[in-house]
């Protein structure tokens, strides 16, 4: 009897990992452009993958630098205008910088001149990059790898993002997206 659940057991984790693996899609060649809320892979190439206890750890240590790069919603067209609006509040991993809607797959030469221009102003060469955004969000696999072709060496991608570090509950803090205007004071 006890070999017979054993083996029950033992199936049914195999069936849980294979459906999780087959969850996860395999690295595409070329950056996601639609839903970016979705699966993502568990690589990408050139860059380093961590988990949340490695985030935490460079974080603590502060031997990185957080970047993150979730969307920032924009006013609705349709709202009149004499109707008040703002965006959600973002909570993000204390001390990053929000360099929002630089995930996309395409971007504009406005935003791509601005995630670099964001870049050259957190990195060095010494001091690892960490992309992040939400769980199963293309977006920060895309800036990862946009920042590899950029040429920025040590790039960490953490999949789990702002999800990931609340369920370990470490802080979270109110953050405004980097703005190029204000980065010549």
């Amino acid at each position: 009897m006890i070999r017979g659940a054993l083996g029950t057991a033992a199936g049914a984790v195999f069936l849980l990992c294979t459906v999780a693996a087959a969850q996860a899609p395999l690295e595409p060649s070329d950056y996601r452009t639609s839903e970016y809320r979705a699966a993502v892979p568990e690589t990408l190439s050139g860059a380093t993958v961590i988990d949340a206890a490695t985030a935490e750890h460079l974080w603590r240590e502060g031997r990185a630098v957080f970047v993150d790069v979730l969307p920032r919603p924009e006013r609705p067209a349709e709202l009149p205008s004499d109707t008040y609006w703002r965006a959600p509040e973002r909570l993000a991993i204390p001390g990053s910088t929000w360099l929002a809607n630089t995930g996309y797959g395409t971007l504009t030469p406005e935003r791509q001149a601005y995630f670099e221009a964001g870049l050259a102003r957190v990195i060095d060469e010494a001091t690892p990059v960490v992309f992040y955004c939400q769980r199963n969000c293309w977006m920060s696999w895309n800036a990862a790898k946009r920042a590899l072709e950029l040429g920025v060496e040590q790039v960490h991608w953490f999949p789990d993002g702002t999800d990931g570090w609340a369920e370990r509950d470490l802080p979270l803090e109110p953050l405004e997206p980097w703005s190029l205007e204000g980065a010549n004071g």
